[in-house]
């Protein structure tokens, strides 16, 4: 049996009026999903505890089949597992953002999302003017990380939840606040004057002129994945956190060419290269940025695309070859809603389908965040999903309404779909 998920982050949404009061995902052309969602069975995860920030790092531990309410230690760990960078015990890690501050505004947590090379360089000037008893490492474009020894108990605000704020009503408070706005002030001037911002001040680019630190913890102690699950498996994403928590979970990660965790990424390239590392492992966990992106950016015609490019490459690359494995398993969902009118995470409860080549389907037809709540599953707690997945474990959850039939266990029923628009399944 092999086992698949794929996320697209941040799909999912609120109604919107200039979509006629649907949803993006309601809206958008995603016959994949819907292929899932209609031969598979549903449901709702709260992937995000109530208790806890609707961040990314939060959403795909949970998804991971981890409760991040027992191993969340914050996201700088993860960003620091992923980079190779060790921390010592009393170590906090935080994760560092180079961002854009124009006439005191925040305007851009990620900097234009400035290149990895030109963030390289600018990181090391940081460090290299500042850097006394911490350090900074750098990341994945805007994207780095710093280590200190206090800090832990600071309150520190994610930027991409601010943007548009002034600089100073959102900055670091609480215990240990005054270092970080001090490390954050002396980043300007380093920052303003160096030369691959004064080139993109010329080129009309937004200039990463602040840092700025959040997300932090220490070292995260966690149970390898194939100890929870029994399957050796592997990761595919481009950004730094699920690559942390899959180092962190012993999976290993896979890099694609072309994956930039932006609108821009190698769709194609992730479902090619998560097919074939199918081959020799049993798992496989698909994560694509670009829906959360566009989110953050309210963009609502890059967030459809977005979405339909996730359904078309990912979960259309991976179903028109999936038949040739077997017997499989595949779950698609988004992390968290990233709502187009909100700019940054909720933690509302997202959609999930989980489809089997041979086990009952529910009578839900489409993938969207209102049908899913029509789906067997009902609300579940996201750190299940992965036992449903790998295990079939819905022991405590209850079943409503399953439809009494089933997926035929071969999957050359899809190719008929896909190709002449039949549906040769029994209803």
């Amino acid at each position: 049996m092999k086992y698949i998920v794929l996320v697209g982050d941040g799909m999912a949404d609120y109604p919107l009026p200039e979509l006629g009061n649907l949803t993006p995902l309601q809206a958008a052309n995603t016959p994949n999903m819907d292929f899932i969602a209609k031969h598979g069975r549903n449901g709702t995860a709260q992937t995000v505890p109530d208790s806890m920030p609707p961040g990314s790092d939060v959403a795909n531990l949970s998804i991971m089949g981890y409760d991040p309410a027992q191993y969340y230690s914050g996201r700088g760990p993860l960003e620091a597992a992923s980079i190779g960078v060790p921390l010592a015990k009393d170590d906090i890690a935080f994760r560092c953002n180079l961002i854009t501050e124009k006439d005191g505004l925040l305007v851009d947590y990620s900097a234009g999302h400035i290149s990895s090379e030109e963030a390289r360089i600018l990181i090391e000037a940081v460090d290299s003017e500042l850097a006394k008893d911490f350090r900074f490492h750098a990341g994945v474009s805007y994207r780095h990380l710093l280590i200190m020894k206090q800090g832990e108990k600071a309150i520190c605000t994610p930027p991409h939840d601010v943007v548009g704020q002034s600089v100073d009503d959102v900055l670091p408070r609480g215990e240990d606040s005054d270092m970080l706005i001090d490390l954050i002030r002396s980043s300007k001037p380093i920052l303003e004057k160096h030369e691959i911002n004064m080139d993109r001040r010329k080129n009309g680019k937004n200039i990463a002129n602040l840092i700025w630190p959040w997300g932090q913890g220490k070292a995260l102690e966690m149970p390898s994945f194939r100890e929870l699950f029994g399957v050796t498996g592997s990761v595919i994403s481009a950004v730094d956190l699920l690559k942390g928590i899959a180092k962190s979970a012993g999976l290993d990660v896979i890099e694609v060419p072309g994956a930039t965790g932006y609108l821009d990424t190698n769709f194609s390239g992730k479902a090619a290269y998560a097919l074939d590392s199918l081959k020799e492992r049993d798992f496989v966990f698909v994560h694509v940025e670009a829906p959360d992106e566009a989110g953050h950016m309210g963009d609502l015609e890059a967030k459809m695309k977005a979405i339909e490019d996730f359904d078309e490459k990912v979960v259309g690359g991976m179903l028109n070859e999936l038949g040739g494995y077997g017997e499989f398993r595949i779950l698609v969902l988004p992390d968290h809603p990233t709502p187009i009118p909100l700019k940054t995470h909720t933690r509302d409860p997202v959609p999930f389908a989980l489809y089997s080549s041979t086990e009952k389907a529910d009578y839900v037809e489409r993938f969207d965040e209102f049908s899913a709540k029509e789906g067997v599953f009902g609300l579940v707690e996201g750190h299940r999903l992965m036992g449903m997945l790998t295990k079939n474990d819905i022991k405590g959850i209850k079943e409503k309404g399953t439809a009494d039939k089933r997926t035929i266990n071969t999957f050359d029923q899809h190719h008929l779909l896909r190709r002449w628009g039949c549906d040769p399944r029994p209803r």
